[in-house]
């Protein structure tokens, strides 16, 4: 889950490497370390403990400068934060550098192997493992030394290699966590993830599995392990780069949450018929006979995106009567599923790069099961090795915790259901055009929701000392109830619950007193008599809450907010909408509720402790 970053070209390395570096601090920032070679080929490594300005500290104190070089920013596996242990890594000779992502699974057999043969560690890290290895087995050609190093390791890795030995060259190797290639005008790039260098040039390419890249200031040489000549398809990357900028907002996090109107819209665009309340999928590359064919649909991912699968198992259901699993990609192949060729598997997953969601698609189309995966990412590996794919088009997200790229997910699946229940003939025409009117409203009514961002501040006020939450829905508002529950906790470090509000009494009942806030998602389907008895039935609990001296905030639709605000200790409105839409509107609350409760606690909202954007490792 670390970020890598390296230049080679005409212009000065270190600002273009610090830049990139600063655009990847959500992937880690224990320590960071950077790794240049002058004109002269001398090396020069510069490295710190704890975010990133420390590291931008140690330069300005002590500069270094030249046109190609690596830098690194770390989340800790192997080895404490400490400047130490934070990448570029030498060899012995002190001739080679190594930055890496991921984990080397036999690194102590190597280690103690290579002691034996003389080396000496000075680190805790895996990672010092390969330089090691590569100063082992170079004899003046550094991406053969690094073919047979990486031969030996075990594990998932993305690695950037220099050598003053060798000079005017940066290896990058990939297999498992992402690497992206950028081609500029007589200069290139390679990094962890596209907003690393999105500033320097939209071309680039993702390697595969097995892929060895030597970066040259005449260009780029691709072969895979064997040193087999291999082709990427290059890509022109359509994000603005400006996406990646705070924009005036005072966190990533929150310029992400107020973009999700923008985000709904762009991934609807150019899928839904407003008037013929069709909706058109062609790049799924999947023919709609195949999906009539299914027998059932099986849905894996991880951490916000296995909340949004959640709710996408009740829009499928009913929307097109398919049965539907969802399981954790963690999980999923550790009990040696059964699927089949008469299954649809989808993975959902942000970067596309997530290393469970990868390997569980991988183990599906091993059993003969379709994959669709619904990414952010285009040409992440989730993407290149599915079937079919859906994206999400909710541009780069920097804040760690996930917030317009859930809203995203949630509206794919929706136009995916709905797509799913015409071809299937589940779905009537009348239905679909009401259905697509709805979807059509609901970045208008997301901004309605984000125009009272206000009143926030006043309720977070006596919530913010608080040591637990807990988070109540039914039905498919249950799981935004877990993501709001996980908002919480990533960015305040409040222990908080999402729990579903017809099993209170089978235990969390227990919990309630007068210190324990409870969020209660009391909305409804003006138009649906089951939405109107679930409502109802949330009415009851929030009685059952404050029959117990809990503290009750509850977020409801306008229409209801006479109602829910009699019995309700504080509330938050949102617009009425369809029941299968209403979890696009009413995650907003939540995560604004969330994000000002961490601010004003001190907490770091976009770089929370501890975790990374996208856990490119087991």
């Amino acid at each position: 889950m670390c970020g890598i970053v390296g230049y080679i070209g005409n212009r000065k390395a270190v600002p273009i490497i610090l830049d990139g570096l600063r655009r990847l601090e959500y992937r880690g920032y224990d320590s960071a370390g950077i790794a240049v070679l002058n004109g002269d080929n001398h090396l020069s490594v510069r490295r710190a403990s704890g975010k990133l300005r420390n590291l931008e500290e140690a330069i300005r104190i002590n500069p270094v400068d030249g046109p190609y070089g690596i830098g690194h920013t770390r989340w800790a596996t192997h080895g404490r934060p400490t400047e130490e242990n934070a990448h570029p890594h030498r060899d012995c000779t002190g001739n080679i550098v190594v930055v890496h992502n991921g984990i080397v699974e036999n690194y102590l057999q190597l280690k103690q192997q290579l002691q034996l043969e003389g080396h000496k560690f000075v680190t805790e890290t895996d990672t010092e493992v390969i330089a090691h290895l590569v100063e082992k087995h170079f004899e003046g050609n550094l991406e053969e030394a690094v073919r047979k190093a990486v031969k030996e390791l075990t594990g998932v890795f993305a690695l950037g290699v220099i050598a003053s030995s060798d000079p005017n060259k940066i290896v990058a190797a990939r297999s498992g966590p992402p690497v992206v290639i950028g081609i500029g005008d007589g200069e290139y790039f390679v990094a962890s993830d596209v907003p690393a260098i999105l500033s320097h040039t939209r071309d680039m390419f993702f390697l595969d599995d097995g892929d060895l890249a030597v970066l040259t200031p005449e260009g780029v040489h691709l072969t895979d392990f064997n040193g087999r000549r291999v082709h990427r398809h290059l890509q022109h990357i359509l994000w603005d780069p400006i996406m990646a900028e705070k924009g005036g907002y005072k966190h990533f996090m929150l310029k992400e949450i107020f973009e999700q109107p923008r985000a709904v819209r762009d991934t609807m665009l150019g899928r839904v018929g407003q008037e013929s309340g069709r909706i058109f999928l062609d790049e799924m590359d999947i023919a709609p006979k195949t999906f009539r064919e299914f027998d059932s649909i099986k849905i894996v991912s991880c951490g916000t995106s296995w909340h949004a699968a959640l709710a996408g198992k009740f829009m499928i259901e009913k929307l097109a009567r398919i049965p539907t699993e969802v399981d954790y990609g963690s999980e999923f192949r550790y009990r040696d599923p059964i699927v089949s060729a008469k299954d649809l598997t989808i993975t959902i997953s942000q970067s596309g790069e997530t290393a469970d969601t990868l390997a569980a698609q991988r183990e599906c189309k091993q059993k003969g099961s379709k994959t669709l995966a619904i990414c952010n990412v285009v040409g992440s590996m989730l993407t290149r090795e599915a079937d079919g794919r859906l994206m999400t088009h909710a541009g780069p997200e920097i804040g760690v915790a996930a917030s317009k790229t859930f809203t995203s997910q949630l509206t794919a699946l929706f136009i995916l259901a709905m797509y799913l229940g015409q071809v299937r003939e589940t779905l009537s025409p009348e239905t679909s055009a009401t259905l697509v009117q709805e979807l059509v409203r609901i970045p208008g009514k997301l901004e309605t929701i984000l125009g009272r961002d206000s009143i926030y501040d006043d309720l977070v006020k006596k919530l913010f000392r608080s040591q637990d939450f807990l988070f109540l829905g039914r039905g498919i508002h249950f799981p935004i109830a877990l993501e709001g529950a996980l908002k919480l906790k990533e960015i305040s470090y409040i222990h908080a619950e999402g729990y579903p509000a017809g099993e209170m009494k089978h235990g969390p009942n227990a919990l309630i007193d007068e210190n324990l806030p409870v969020v209660v998602l009391v909305t409804r389907d003006p138009d649906s008599a089951d939405s109107h008895t679930r409502y109802e039935k949330t009415l009851s609990n929030i009685q059952e809450v404050k029959a117990r001296s809990g503290i009750v905030i509850a977020v409801a639709c306008e229409p209801d907010a006479e109602e829910v605000g009699k019995i309700a200790d504080y509330l938050i409105t949102i617009p009425p909408t369809t029941e299968l839409l209403l979890p696009i509107l009413e995650i907003v609350p939540l995560q604004l509720l969330a994000y000002h409760i961490a601010v004003r606690r001190g907490c770091d909202v976009d770089q929370p402790r501890n975790l990374a954007k996208s856990v490119t490792v087991e």
